[in-house]
């Protein structure tokens, strides 16, 4: 496309605004030839302030029609009221604009791309971008050239407030997606916002609550409601040693394997049919031994109410040889030192009453892996699950988030949809664990892609998520953020300008930045109709 081509229907010499008298690797300086184009007001609207920065110009290239905008804006004289005095005084004025090159259109194309390697030449003619050249560049903003259908417009640009924001499913979410800003920013009023447009566009989603707010945002024909430990329950049995250790944050490798110890024994007594635990004091070592050896893999179910005694039960020893060769369990008081306060952590776990329901073999109840299994098989359903009823015990979540990750992870011919997390930062990072972060969601952020599960998560800080779960998120919507270390740590993200302005955002605006789009943009998110409880309340 030509530069007459793009202002067809307008006087180009009106847009006229001067020549490029310095070039520089991603930016440029042109000298103002047209005064008169600065001060007309007539020119003033939402659309072109040309007085200012901020506004996009169109440089005339032999290479194509380049796309900047501009970011300092400078006159010659200390003053810019002061007057000249004569003609030859008003020879010796100038006022330059400095540009940030953006985007180039060659001759041959209808849209705008990078400009890569390719640049801008001296004396290079500039002129003031109008309306429609700007559509054009909303409309190049996407890298994707899938023929998918967008989503509804779910907010609109800050600096054109009358263009909506429509963006292919695949540009947010196909390099997974990450909501971040302080407490009231509009983080999850943006995170509603999204997903009513998903939800409502027939687009699969596994949403996972931790505080409720969502719970009557859907209604039951939109997507199909779990409440953990109230309707729905998971079998101690398909759960992993591992997550276990998650589950009870347990603090080192110790106490890992005194659980792994007890949760054998355990698994034991079931499969005998007994119903209470393995006491060891006084046993033969070389029975209990061989008890504890024919459990297989398939002798996986246990009582996990009787986990506590079972933990003190085994805090025993081996004794000296006697003479008889007689080996039998003895207590030992260090190790029972040493599982109290693990024992305690249990025993608190256990007091949430939702707990003992939820893991347990209930029939009256939905099995929480069997209907993820018929959620990801199944084409324009989705699912919600609230795992407020748990509590806010960040080993129950993060273990849940984990287990989900997994066993998604394991399945075979899913359809595509989109996993939201609300508030990731409760369940990414432990507070006792060596290993620190979970792993289930960084195998997703790293191999979900290729199976059609994207992520879309919110929290209020970058920094509380493993750096290798937050290096795979290629989209970020970053609302106000205060402190200088989580800038620092979406600074990668953002342009100079982004972020000297992070901090002065008002609530509902974000920043876009995705590398799927051309440039990062400011957005202002419009609020969705549905209901959600997460207003302040008035102190």
């Amino acid at each position: 496309m030509t530069l007459e081509s793009l202002y067809k229907g307008v006087k180009l010499q009106d847009y006229y605004i001067g020549k490029i008298t310095q070039v520089y690797r991603s930016s440029c300086i042109a000298q103002v030839e047209n005064i008169a184009l600065m001060t007309d007001r007539s020119k003033f609207s939402k659309s072109f302030l040309p007085n200012t920065i901020n506004n996009f110009v169109v440089i005339d290239s032999t290479v194509g029609v380049f796309l900047g905008e501009i970011f300092e804006n400078k006159a010659s004289r200390k003053s810019v009221f002061e007057k000249s005095s004569s003609e030859g005084d008003k020879s010796k004025d100038y006022h330059e604009i400095c540009i940030d090159t953006i985007a180039l259109m060659t001759p041959e194309a209808d849209r705008f791309d990078l400009a890569g390697f390719k640049t801008l030449g001296i004396t290079d003619n500039v002129y003031l971008a109008t309306d429609e050249v700007y559509k054009l560049f909303l409309s190049s903003l996407e890298f994707s050239t899938e023929q998918e259908e967008k989503l509804p417009a779910f907010a609109t640009f800050l600096n054109r407030s009358q263009a909506d924001v429509r963006l292919k499913p695949s540009t947010l979410f196909n390099r997974h997606l990450m909501c971040i800003g302080a407490t009231n920013s509009g983080k999850s009023t943006t995170a509603l916002a999204i997903l009513d447009k998903l939800i409502s566009s027939k687009r699969k989603a596994l949403i996972i609550d931790p505080t409720g707010e969502y719970r009557d945002a859907f209604t039951s024909d939109e997507v199909t409601k779990l409440s953990l430990g109230v309707d729905t329950t998971i079998s101690p049995s398909k759960i992993t040693m591992d997550q276990w250790e998650k589950l009870f944050e347990t603090e080192n490798s110790s106490q890992g394997a005194v659980l792994s110890e007890a949760i054998t024994s355990l698994r034991y007594m079931k499969k005998i049919g007994d119903d209470s635990y393995y006491f060891k004091v006084g046993a033969n070592i070389d029975e209990v031994q061989e008890n504890l050896a024919s459990v297989s893999n398939d002798d996986t179910d246990f009582n996990i109410e009787l986990l506590p005694e079972q933990i003190q039960a085994e805090s025993v020893c081996e004794p000296d040889r006697d003479n008889d060769y007689n080996f039998r369990y003895r207590y030992d008081s260090l190790k029972a030192n040493s599982n109290a306060s693990f024992i305690q952590k249990i025993q608190y776990q256990m007091t949430n009453t939702k707990f003992l329901t939820f893991f347990s073999n209930d029939p009256s109840m939905y099995n929480l892996l069997d209907v993820i299994d018929d959620f990801v098989h199944l084409p324009n359903v989705s699912l919600y699950i609230d795992t407020s009823t748990l509590g806010a015990a960040e080993g129950i979540g993060g273990m849940v988030i984990d287990l989900v990750s997994n066993f998604v992870m394991s399945q075979d011919g899913n359809c595509p949809f989109v996993f939201f997390i609300d508030e990731v930062h409760r369940y990414a990072k432990s507070r006792y664990s060596e290993k620190g972060f979970h792993g289930g969601l960084t195998l997703i952020a790293r191999e979900g892609r290729r199976k059609g599960i994207f992520l879309y998560l919110t929290s209020q800080n970058p920094k509380d998520v493993s750096p290798v779960l937050f290096g795979q998120i290629g989209t970020m919507l970053i609302h106000r953020l205060m402190l200088n270390d989580e800038i620092q740590a979406v600074e990668n993200h953002l342009d100079d300008y982004a972020i000297k302005h992070v901090r002065k955002l008002h609530q509902g605006e974000v920043i876009l930045s995705s590398v799927n789009l051309l440039h990062n943009v400011f957005i202002h998110v419009k609020k969705s109709d549905r209901t959600q409880y997460n207003d302040t309340p008035l102190l």
